[in-house]
């Protein structure tokens, strides 16, 4: 699969885990944990791909790209501790819901910067074939994601 394209059907399964969550009512505590779980396993693997994979080869690739990738790193970086903060949270707190609210406005932010600023340019830049050696590449990759969001580099940094 083209790497722009996993990126994307990532992104598009979060936000279906987003709407779910949203959808679920005020107390439908046990169904949103369940989703947060969901969504910090997705967030985590699709952050540990894009920063092992696909953010050198963007870099290299279209060197304009620069600043984005610096950004998205960033992003990176505050969505994981929030992920983290998630790991253990009760429920049924009642900071709960406006933590997951904060967090999906914050990824929603990044997916949009993606997918209209800058993956066009690094679709020119790459070209089919090497797309596809990514794809191919992350979807490998994505076996070795850590569980916990804070062992992804960007969490560091």
């Amino acid at each position: 699969m083209d790497g722009i394209v996993l990126l994307r059907e990532d992104h598009k399964t979060v936000e279906k885990l987003f709407k779910e969550f949203e959808r679920a009512g005020e107390d439908a505590h046990r169904r949103k944990r369940e989703i947060a779980d969901e969504v910090i396993k997705e967030l985590t693997a699709h952050a540990w791909i894009e920063e092992r994979i696909f953010y050198p080869a963007a870099r290299e690739a279209a060197p304009d790209t620069k600043d984005h990738v610096l950004e998205s790193v960033e992003e990176h970086h505050a969505v994981l501790w929030m992920l983290s903060e998630l790991v253990d949270f009760d429920p049924e707190d009642e900071r709960f819901d406006a933590k997951m609210t904060v967090l999906m406005e914050n990824v929603r932010h990044h997916v949009e910067e993606e997918e209209k600023e800058w993956f066009p340019d690094v679709r020119k830049a790459l070209g089919r074939n090497r797309l596809q050696e990514l794809g191919e590449e992350m979807e490998r990759e994505r076996k070795n994601a850590p569980a916990n969001p804070l062992d992804v580099p960007s969490a560091d940094e």
